[in-house]
């Protein structure tokens, strides 16, 4: 797992994955939080904007792998 840290006490969860550097744009973001591809704390979410503080566990699966992400 990677901790990456963030600026701010929250940030929404299509500018963490850009952050993160686990998707390449926010077009990418956009089609895998859309497609169910993107849990946060093991909870499937399809909101783009949903709100993450620090502690958060981002997991996105994807055909090409699996990569878990904590919002420190």
């Amino acid at each position: 797992m990677i901790d990456i840290e963030i600026k701010d006490d929250m940030i929404r969860l299509g500018q963490f994955l850009k952050l993160a550097d686990v998707v390449e744009n926010g077009a990418h973001a956009r089609e895998v939080i859309a497609a169910g591809e993107v849990s946060v704390n093991g909870e499937i979410d399809t909101r783009r904007g949903r709100q993450l503080t620090k502690g958060d566990i981002v997991t996105l699966s994807t055909p090409s792998g699996r990569f878990d992400v904590r919002v420190a």
